[in-house]
């Protein structure tokens, strides 16, 4: 059991850190509200994506989907579509199936405690706490990588390998626990969290301007297990555009419903290596999924070669370019549509917003 400051110290340490974050906590959309379902959307887009990223696409997906009821009635193919682009799609597949497990068995209520939050899909016991204490005041503790590097780096723990960090974590909670401030316990988490994003950085932490820094027993970075290192791949896909009278389409493919990554996602198909000569590379594009660092070569082949593409015919449909944007694509097709000039930059666009030059050239 870890050694906790005495309370007193407790008591300070709470007070220095709401001031700080009053004086500068940044201006968070999600900050302005109460809702759950919205604090809840938030949290979840949070995760593995930056928050430049998030604020734009957290106001479109409240904007299509502006309460539980909208979110659980809605088809999974549209839920996917608005999330295009924030990768990591299984945390739009658990938010789709807990809004509809609260449509049908909580009769469109969010729970507001955070043993019963964790009881939906897709909620884990941070997001529980995050939405219980923020939007209903509930004194539990939040626990994420910015906690416990800020926690860990105050109390001069460090860990060396898997076990070590297992057993800091565990300090970590009991530590958060007794910490947080159970007057204002969403401000304190909020304030942790945004403490550990932007003063107590994985690297270069600004020691001098932290509120904390007079109970730090580290000052710097701290030990932790080595991470593993990134991969990297390069692999080809197909970009085949046809000009109708109708307009421009795209030749789009639908990953397998059994695909353990990105089931049921659109994407461009992909090519064999031996297919296709260097000449025809229409430009690169670099794209990282998970531990993988890809280098994508990207070919323009005219519709009479759609032949030489790798994909099975059953799975791939000619798609307006107009409609393409609406879709439920990855994450790299939307990228390379939008290089190519086919989307507009907008990940949630509801027109196309393509430029006719930029298909003639492919074609």
């Amino acid at each position: 059991m870890a050694r906790l400051p005495i309370p007193e110290i407790v008591a300070r340490m709470r007070h220095e850190l709401l001031d700080w974050y009053e004086s500068n906590k940044r201006d968070l959309p999600w900050r302005h509200t109460n809702d759950p379902y919205a604090i809840w959307v938030s949290e979840i887009m949070l995760q593995q994506t930056r928050v430049a990223v998030v604020i734009e696409r957290w106001k479109g997906f409240l904007e299509r989907f502006p309460t539980v009821q909208a979110l659980a009635k809605a088809d999974e193919q549209d839920v996917l579509a608005l999330w295009s682009g924030l990768g990591y799609y299984r945390r739009a597949r658990m938010l789709h199936k807990a809004a509809q497990t609260i449509n049908a068995g909580h009769a469109g209520k969010m729970p507001s405690a955070a043993t019963e939050l964790r009881k939906l899909p897709g909620i884990g016991l941070y997001t529980a706490a995050a939405i219980a204490s923020i939007a209903h005041g509930e004194s539990v503790a939040v626990v994420d990588g910015n906690v416990e590097r800020v926690l860990s780096r105050i109390r001069g723990w460090e860990s060396h390998d898997a076990v070590g960090e297992a057993a800091v974590r565990r300090k970590v909670e009991e530590f958060s626990t007794a910490l947080v401030d159970p007057r204002r316990p969403g401000d304190f988490n909020q304030a942790i969290m945004e403490l550990g994003a932007t003063v107590c950085t994985p690297r270069n932490p600004q020691c001098l301007v932290c509120p904390w820094r007079t109970e730090c027993r580290t000052l710097g970075e701290h030990k932790t297990p080595k991470r593993a290192p990134m991969t990297r791949s390069e692999i080809a896909c197909a970009l085949v555009v046809w000009e109708s009278d109708a307009g421009a389409e795209v030749l789009l493919e639908q990953r397998a419903a059994t695909n353990t990554v990105m089931p049921g996602m659109w994407e461009l198909p992909s090519l064999p290596e031996g297919d296709v000569v260097a000449s025809e590379v229409r430009f690169t594009v670099r794209h990282a999924i998970m531990q993988v660092n890809y280098t994508v070569r990207v070919y323009a082949l005219p519709p009479h070669e759609v032949s030489a593409t790798a994909g099975n015919a059953a799975d791939q449909r000619w798609v307006p370019v107009a409609e393409a944007s609406a879709m439920a694509l990855t994450g790299l097709a939307r990228k390379v549509l939008t290089r190519a000039g086919l989307l507009q930059t907008s990940a949630h666009s509801k027109s196309a917003g393509f430029a006719p030059p930029a298909i003639r050239e492919l074609v």
